[in-house]
């Protein structure tokens, strides 16, 4: 129910929810670290320079208001059932954590007195020097970053990006948490914005186990990959702690390609580009992807003319579209820069064999496009899924009578291209 144009009555009760449950789960995870007899800190070296500010316990209290307000700022039920859910994810991932692995704060924290300090000892009321990795002070800034960075334009949005930057520095200079923190704390608040997303379906809601085995063995290749990076962290610790990044990213990966699908990337299909929160989540994978896309095709990055005014190349960076009116992009790894409304986008996993249907679906969106004049078909190398959907358009058009004719026309343009028996077996 709502009242006016806005869900008041629901934020409401949502807030009289988390309220209560954010004060109760994180006394409790606070309380049954104080019971441990060996509760240890992550601490760098250099993080005995950090100077204590404490002006700075009013950014860091400010976060509490933010909140707040947040859920009455959604415009609609699906808006404030979607913010409310990450506020939610982050309260559970979160003391999950401080109970799995509880972290203490290693310092002594300066006496404070006047009006920072009165807020000082409020805060010390409810709150201990546990609960630390992932810091669920930036777990929430990272939710209420992106939900107010929907709302502020203009000069407003600059200084609500400085206050926000502000209220993450606090986290070090009130000495509530080391700088372990800050990290884990935002993969995990991305990770709460990723399983709720503000557009499209939730990356879950399609999951289904892979039949195909291939997708199995590339799940257990990245899975290794992650569980490798998550040794080398905990071996080496210092520096090596950054090796959890890569290690969520191929976990991320291997769900993937296990379970989620292409939709685990999140692309857009209307603008080509991953969420925000894939990007920050998938970074290191994408970035390998993309210098693994620019590196195999160094020797010959320009498209090729297949058929018609059809052509097949990678994905196009930014001022390398050559003039094409309709981009048909097939990867759902990597983001298309500087799409047009024109552009089509389907995208298809790596390294596997699309299913039927979606070659069906992309060869009817490659004809559809020739009326709006030359188009490129491109995946991140322009080597498989590229040229599967285009063999699958000479089919599909009558330009080719079989699949293997049309694979060996595809291979005479691009001669790399990377097409078996059972590409040619769902073409048909």
């Amino acid at each position: 129910m709502t009242t006016g144009s806005r869900p008041w009555r629901r934020a409401l009760a949502w807030l009289s929810l988390l309220g209560p449950l954010f004060f109760a789960s994180y006394g409790f995870a606070n309380a049954m670290a104080a019971r441990a007899t060996d509760v240890r800190s992550i601490v760098f070296a250099w993080e005995s320079h950090v100077p204590f500010l404490a002006w700075t316990i009013v950014p860091y209290w400010s976060i509490d208001f933010f909140y707040a307000a947040s859920l009455f700022t959604c415009r609609d039920k699906r808006e404030v059932d979607t913010h409310a859910l990450r506020l939610l994810t982050a309260q559970v991932v979160s003391v999950a954590c401080f109970l799995i692995w509880p972290l203490r704060f290693a310092f002594t924290r300066p006496e404070t007195d006047g009006l920072f300090g009165w807020m000082f000892d409020v805060l010390l009321g409810f709150d201990k020097p546990f609960n630390q990795a992932p810091s669920l002070h930036i777990v929430l800034l990272v939710i209420l970053w992106v939900r107010y960075g929907t709302l502020a334009r203009g000069a407003w949005r600059w200084l609500l990006h400085a206050w926000f930057a502000l209220i993450g520095v606090s986290v070090l200079t009130t000495f509530q948490h080391h700088f372990i923190d800050i990290p884990t704390g935002a993969l995990a608040g991305w990770v709460c914005v990723w399983l709720w997303p503000a557009e499209g379906r939730a990356p879950w809601r399609g999951a289904a186990w892979a039949r195909d085995a291939k997708r199995w063995r590339l799940c257990a290749a990245y899975a290794a990959g992650a569980l490798a990076c998550t040794a080398l962290a905990v071996w080496l610790r210092g520096v090596a702690w950054w090796l959890l990044w890569p290690a969520v990213s191929l976990s991320l990966v291997a769900l993937n390609y296990s379970v989620l699908g292409a939709a685990g990337f999140q692309k857009s299909t209307s603008d080509g580009r991953l969420s925000m929160a894939s990007r920050w989540l998938f970074a290191p994978y994408l970035t390998a992807a993309w210098i693994n896309s620019r590196w195999w095709t160094r020797a010959a990055p320009r498209p090729v003319h297949v058929a018609d005014d059809v052509w097949l190349g990678r994905l196009p960076g930014r001022g390398e579209r050559d003039g094409f009116d309709v981009v048909v992009d097939v990867s759902a790894e990597l983001s298309m820069p500087a799409a047009r409304p024109t552009d089509v986008f389907r995208p298809m996993l790596d390294l596997v064999v699309p299913e039927a249907a979606q070659l069906k679906g992309v060869a009817r969106d490659i004809e559809a496009a020739r009326v709006r004049g030359r188009v490129l078909v491109c995946c991140a190398l322009g080597y498989s899924r590229s040229a599967a959907s285009i063999a699958a358009w000479l089919v599909d058009s009558g330009r080719a009578a079989s699949a293997s004719v049309a694979i060996e026309r595809v291979r005479a343009a691009r001669p790399q291209i990377v097409l078996g028996h059972a590409h040619q077996r769902v073409i048909a």
